[in-house]
């Protein structure tokens, strides 16, 4: 059935196409430094399959946006890129970042489809979740064929089904502390993962960073999230599971910045920003209350780092608005 109606798109539609576009134009600076200095040859075709959603992406969004007579958004640009610069992360810490930002776009892009209400939008990010799958599975491979992917932690299969039959199930504090179940393990490695990354890039934006104030950001950032995989990494230590592999030896001693410091600030405020999100998750499927609680305090923690960053991006005149609903008080006071 067609609808010949010109239907405007929604303010989550309108989320979803700049959210968008601010990460893609993002990334599109991002892998064109690594893509100047890649030596493995099977990380670099990893790189230019993702280069190349990122600009197409780009072409597909401004197109949506000059339909609809909206701004195309600024974003980030070659000025925001030193194609000069020396390699700050090894080729090793680059597929790792890769993996790391395919399952935030994996995310991102199933949230999209889930918000959209037009054809056209369903099926944009339909077409993106399918291709960034493609990257997921690429990027897997290389990792797993080079040894570099941590892998979860395993369990063994229980003699037969059982069922909960006591409060205690629950308890974290006091008494005998039951072991981790598979689901909480789950939360707890996938947000280390995640942390490990995090913690890399702030050690090399630390280093790069022209502004002494982001210098400190950054560094104080590396020493939150190295504390908070810390505690991540003593809850499975308690049971004798393995944590994920750290990857901070795989930054260079690099003190030239290949990207702007505007675009170093803005990847960490996301990247700590959606974090609290992915430590919300591991919090509603821990059944344990020790667990709950330690969320909590990470989520706290962390959130007042990503405020401070966005009153630095406010301060320099860096922060881009969204989109945003009338301002009807300020209409009706005009003179």
């Amino acid at each position: 059935m067609e609808n010949h109606h010109n239907v405007r798109l929604t303010s989550t539609e309108l989320a979803n196409l700049w959210t968008q576009y601010m990460n893609d134009s993002m990334a599109a600076c991002i892998l064109s430094h690594y893509l100047n200095h890649v030596q493995d040859q099977d990380i670099r075709e990893i790189l230019e399959y993702a280069s190349e959603l990122s600009h197409s992406h780009l072409t597909q969004l401004k197109k949506f946006f000059n339909q609809e007579n909206y701004p195309v958004p600024l974003g980030f640009t070659k000025e925001d890129v030193h194609d000069n610069a020396p390699p700050l992360f090894s080729d090793t810490f680059m597929i790792i970042y890769m993996y790391v930002m395919t399952l935030h776009g994996l995310t991102g892009y199933a949230g999209a489809i889930g918000t959209s209400i037009r054809d056209d939008q369903i099926t944009y990010f339909s077409k993106c979740n399918s291709e960034t799958m493609e990257l997921y599975q690429r990027t897997m491979k290389v990792m797993l064929y080079k040894g570099i992917k941590s892998r979860p932690p395993f369990i063994n299969a229980p003699e037969k089904i059982d069922f909960i039959k006591k409060q205690s199930f629950l308890n974290g504090w006091f008494g005998n502390r039951r072991p981790l179940n598979a689901i909480e393990i789950s939360g707890i490695f996938f947000n280390m993962q995640k942390t490990v990354v995090k913690i890399g890039l702030e050690l090399g934006f630390s280093q790069v960073a022209h502004s002494k104030e982001l210098r400190k950001y950054f560094q104080r950032g590396a020493t939150i999230c190295e504390k908070q995989f810390n505690t991540l990494s003593t809850i499975l230590t308690d049971d004798f599971l393995p944590s994920p592999q750290s990857w901070s030896s795989e930054v260079t001693n690099s003190t030239i910045a290949p990207f702007s410091d505007k675009l170093m600030l803005f990847h960490i405020v996301t990247l700590v920003s959606t974090a609290m999100g992915y430590y919300g998750a591991g919090l509603a499927v821990s059944q344990r209350r020790d667990l709950a609680a330690k969320y909590e305090l990470l989520i706290a923690e962390i959130g007042l780092y990503a405020e401070d960053g966005a009153n630095l991006l406010i301060d320099n005149g860096w922060l881009e608005q969204p989109p945003m609903a009338e301002d009807r008080d300020r209409l009706a006071e005009r003179k």
